[in-house]
């Protein structure tokens, strides 16, 4: 039988590079959409191409209770099976602390940390039902564990997500139930104005691999924790950053946190 992943935020970006990689791995594939319903209509048809099954459906994570019935809907449509939840989607926003809008704070957690919350109860309930156990993968970033000026909300976001994967790595545990997450630094994504980029062709000194990230090089490493490769890793965060961490460029001098962060108020 075909294991079944859904992955939220898989028109563009990591979500559509995580999608198609799980598919390479013999994953049927739910895809879900905020923006472009025919950005995921064309990652669904990439993905039957590789001779996998996909289902596309739209999510809104600033809902959270009915996004998690997204993954009920889903559920029903693979013939009541889920092996791997992986919540990629995300937003964030710039701007000085003490001037930040409650209601887009709100908005930046109710999708990058309440969306994902109640999407995981949705996944865990089933995994549990079905008693064969399963994977969450996470995405959060980099600022997981590194501070980024003028971001403080997407920060702490982040920091949310990255404690329910730990928390939830241990409850989970007893049902053969996986939680993990990946920590992307600097990613050619709609979120850093780069997507579809070359990253070969872009200098970045300040990171110790002189470049940004590919999406393949962060779907690749989440599809890696989504196999039966992985069987023995859970409750850790792997940084896909090019060495990011090490260095904290955003900290090496002015207009870094600008070239490093991108454009704002876009989705990842």
């Amino acid at each position: 039988m075909s294991k079944v992943a859904i992955v939220t935020g898989s028109e563009s970006g990591i979500g559509k590079a995580t999608a198609l990689a799980l598919a390479a791995k013999g994953f049927d594939i739910g895809v879900t959409w905020n923006r472009s319903k025919a950005d995921a209509e064309g990652v669904a048809e990439r993905i039957r191409a590789l001779g996998r099954k996909a289902e596309v459906r739209a999510l809104d994570l600033t809902d959270p209770i009915n996004a998690g019935k997204v993954v009920d809907d889903f559920i029903v449509a693979f013939g009541g099976r889920l092996d791997a939840l992986v919540n990629v989607a995300g937003i964030n926003q710039g701007g000085e602390f003490q001037d930040f809008d409650f209601a887009a704070y709100r908005r930046i957690m109710a999708v990058n940390v309440d969306g994902p919350f109640v999407l995981m109860q949705h996944a865990a309930r089933q995994l549990i039902k079905q008693g064969t156990g399963g994977v969450i993968v996470n995405t959060t970033s980099v600022h997981e564990t590194s501070p980024l000026p003028n971001q403080t909300p997407y920060v702490a976001s982040k920091h949310a997500l990255g404690g329910l994967t730990k928390n939830l790595s241990v409850e989970l545990a007893k049902y053969g139930i996986r939680v993990c997450s990946v920590a992307p630094g600097y990613i050619a994504t709609p979120m850093s104005d780069m997507d579809g980029a070359d990253v070969h062709k872009i200098s970045v000194p300040r990171l110790p691999l002189g470049r940004p990230g590919d999406p393949k090089e962060v779907g690749q490493t989440i599809a890696f924790l989504c196999s039966d490769e992985a069987s023995y890793i859970t409750g850790v965060s792997i940084p896909v950053d090019g060495g990011f961490l090490q260095v904290n460029p955003q900290f090496g001098g002015p207009g870094i946190v600008e070239n490093m962060t991108g454009a704002q108020g876009k989705s990842s």
